[in-house]
C-alpha cells in the first residue's frame, strides 16, 4: 500500500516521504480501515508517540496521522459492534502507525460510525479537534451556561469547534488570535475578538474559563484573568501559570465512541462547522505540509477519490 512515512525525528515534516509499506493486519479487536480520508497535526512529529512504543523503543519509520474516515474492510477476532463496508471515522492510539496510508489497523473501540451524508474529508476533520474541544469545555473545564470563555485561536482547528460549542451551551465567548484571524472567529461565535498582536489581553477583564492552545506568556497572562475559582484548560502540554484561586489542568484528549457521535451529529443538523485549511491528496500530502503559505483550519489529505 501507500503510505507517508517519518524516519528522522530532527527532520519534521521535510524528512517524511511517500512510499510503500506492507498492509496491516487485524489483531484481537482490531478493524481494517481503508482510508478514504486522514487529518495531520504537524506538532506530532514532536511527540515522543511518533517515534517510539510504549516502553520506549524505537519503531521507525513510522507513518504518521491519527484522525480518519473510512470503510471498514476486516475485522479481526473478537471485534463486534462494527461490519464489513461499514463507514467509519475516528482517533487512533497514539503509538501505532497512522492514518496517512491507505489502510489502517486500529482498536474498534476508536471508531464511530459515519452517516452517509457526511463527507470522509469532513470526518476526518473532527476526531482530535472535536474531541479535543469537549473534554476541554465539559469534561475538564465544566463549563456552565452563563459563565465567559477565553479560546485562544479561536480560528484554528481546535479553537473554532471550542467557540462554536461553547455559544451552543450558553457561554460568552471571547477569541483570540491574529489580526486576519478575526472575521473568521466572529463567524465561529465568538462575542468579542483580541488580536493578540495589537490589543491588550487585560482589557477584556475576568473570565471564568480560559482554553489555552499557545502557552507561554499568553498562558501565563491569561491565568491572571481567571475569576475565584476559574479554570484554565491547557492543550499544549504541562500548565506553566498557576492562577492564585482556581484550577489549572492539561489533558491529552482521548478517542471516545459517544462524544464523536454528539459532535458529528452537530455537523449533520448544523450546530458546528468543521474547519478545514487545506486539502491535498496523498501523493502531493509532503508537498503541502512543507507550504511556507499560512492557513488556519485542519490539513485534510485525500486518500482515496
Amino acid at each position: 500500500m501507500k503510505a507517508i512515512i517519518a524516519s528522522v525525528e530532527a527532520a519534521g515534516t521535510a524528512g517524511m516521504k511517500l512510499t510503500e509499506r506492507p498492509q496491516p493486519h487485524a489483531s484481537i479487536n482490531d478493524v481494517i480501515v481503508a482510508v478514504y480520508a486522514s487529518g495531520f497535526v504537524p506538532t506530532e512529529l514532536s511527540w515522543p508517540s511518533t517515534w517510539t512504543d510504549r516502553v520506549g523503543q524505537r519503531r521507525t519509520p513510522s507513518i504518521p496521522g491519527h484522525e480518519f474516515a473510512g470503510v471498514v474492510t476486516a475485522l479481526g477476532y473478537g471485534t463486534t459492534g462494527l461490519s464489513l463496508g461499514q463507514r467509519v471515522f475516528g482517533l487512533t492510539d497514539w503509538y501505532r502507525d497512522g492514518t496517512l496510508a491507505e489502510y489502517l489497523a486500529v482498536e474498534a473501540r476508536n471508531l464511530a460510525p459515519l452517516a452517509g451524508d457526511v463527507e470522509y474529508t469532513v470526518g476526518a476533520s473532527l476526531p482530535i479537534s472535536g474531541l479535543t474541544a469537549w473534554q476541554a469545555l465539559f469534561q475538564h473545564g465544566r463549563l456552565q451556561a452563563g459563565q465567559s470563555v477565553l479560546v485562544h485561536g479561536a480560528a484554528g482547528a481546535v479553537g473554532s469547534i471550542v467557540t462554536q460549542l461553547g455559544r451552543e451551551f450558553g457561554a460568552y465567548v471571547i477569541g483570540t488570535g491574529r489580526s486576519a484571524d478575526r472575521q473568521k472567529s466572529l463567524e465561529f461565535g465568538a462575542s468579542e475578538f483580541v488580536d493578540l498582536a495589537n490589543d491588550t489581553l487585560e482589557d477584556i477583564g475576568h473570565v471564568d474559563l480560559v482554553i489555552d492552545v499557545i502557552g507561554g506568556e499568553i498562558q501565563k497572562r491569561s491565568a491572571g484573568l481567571l475569576r475565584p475559582g476559574g479554570t484554565l484548560v491547557s492543550v499544549v502540554g504541562p500548565v506553566e501559570a498557576r492562577p492564585t484561586d482556581g484550577l489549572a489542568i492539561d489533558f491529552v484528549v482521548e478517542s471516545d465512541r459517544a462524544q464523536l457521535g454528539e459532535i458529528v451529529q452537530r455537523v449533520r443538523d448544523g450546530r458546528v462547522r468543521t474547519n478545514i485549511g487545506n486539502i491535498s491528496m496523498l501523493d502531493n500530502a509532503v508537498a503541502a505540509f512543507n507550504s511556507p503559505e499560512r492557513r488556519t483550519g485542519k490539513t485534510i489529505i485525500r486518500v482515496r477519490a
